[in-house]
């Protein structure tokens, strides 16, 4: 295990676990993979938080509160046919891709997961390696 990265994530903490956008900046920083940030938290036992696409981490899952996505009423027509297009061949869209669609269409994160449920489309392989 990276003992620096290791390090890194620990002092980047909040309440005991480290929020989404800690994380990727930790992974830039350093320039490792997200996903070494993601396997090296879970190592050293500490929860991700906070996903920039509202998929987890903001209250009890038991509560039904861990989720903030809330499908958006209408999609605008370019939106629907960027993430379309950004789908892979198993018809999902990686988180990576929801990034990447977000910093094209100039729009926040959690915007494009709430497009994309309202579209149906499910957001998998998380950057980070908390969803996989």
């Amino acid at each position: 295990m990276n003992e620096h990265l290791a390090t890194r994530i620990q002092s980047s903490l909040v309440d005991g676990q480290l929020p989404c956008p800690f994380a990727l900046a930790i992974a830039h920083e350093l320039g490792v993979p997200p996903l070494e940030v993601g396997r090296t938290a879970d190592a050293i036992g500490v929860r991700i938080t906070r996903c920039q696409l509202g998929l987890f981490g903001y209250g009890p899952k038991a509560e039904g509160k861990s989720k903030i996505v809330q499908a958006m009423p209408q999609v605008p027509d370019d939106l629907a046919t960027r993430l379309r297009a950004a789908l892979n061949q198993a018809g999902q869209l990686t988180c990576a891709a929801a990034f990447a669609v977000a910093q094209e269409a100039q729009r926040p994160r959690l915007e494009i997961a709430n497009a994309a449920q309202a579209l149906d489309i499910h957001v998998t392989e998380c950057q980070l390696g908390c969803f996989t």
